[in-house]
């Protein structure tokens, strides 16, 4: 049985904990809790947090780069190529700013939108062919930078709502680990949206 790795992307440290730019964080937290695996440091030379085991019956690995977000592809290449995973078996967890806060979306793969974590990833790898996990966060309000608003924390009232989201996360990669990419796109992507 092929191992799936399962990457969340964010920023280490606590200045970044709650911000927005971490929610790919929050949802691989969530999956190491249900699959009652722990963080732990990476192989020698890799700059990453790293649980292994078994989820839903299925081996992965699950991998939180601590190289700051636009450096990430440095962290998730090296393991890639050590677990021996092919990219289509790999799910990275991003936030994303053209998604509505309270949607999800899930892709095969594509353009990296913007985002310097998928980038890194996408160069790095020499690959734009690995699926991810879209988390919205929404647009910011005008006058405030897009690299502004992903550093800021959520509102409290979205973080009402953020259990919630990060929950449907959590579903979206059972499904991906479960069932494969098609039936986790064809779950998630009909979804409405959970409303602050």
């Amino acid at each position: 049985m092929a191992r799936s790795l399962l990457v969340g992307l964010g920023n280490p440290g606590r200045r970044y904990e709650r911000t927005r730019h971490n929610v790919g964080f929050r949802v691989l937290d969530a999956v190491a809790a249900a699959a009652g695996l722990d963080f732990g440091d990476a192989r020698r030379g890799v700059q990453a947090l790293v649980a292994q085991g078994r989820y839903l019956g299925r081996p992965v690995i699950l991998l939180k780069p601590m190289t700051y977000m636009n450096r990430s592809g440095e962290a998730v290449a090296p393991l890639l190529r050590f677990f021996r995973v092919d990219p289509a078996d790999m799910l990275v967890v991003h936030d994303d700013l053209d998604v509505p806060f309270g949607r999800l979306k899930l892709v095969r793969g594509g353009g990296a939108g913007g985002h310097n974590g998928v980038r890194s990833v996408a160069a790095v790898l020499g690959t734009r062919d690995f699926p991810r996990l879209k988390v919205g966060i929404g647009r910011p309000p005008a006058g405030l930078s897009a690299e502004a608003y992903v550093l800021q924390a959520f509102t409290p009232e979205e973080e009402d709502h953020l259990g919630e989201v990060v929950q449907r996360a959590l579903e979206g990669v059972r499904e991906f680990l479960q069932a494969g990419v098609e039936a986790a796109m064809n779950r998630v992507n009909r979804r409405p949206e959970v409303l602050p």
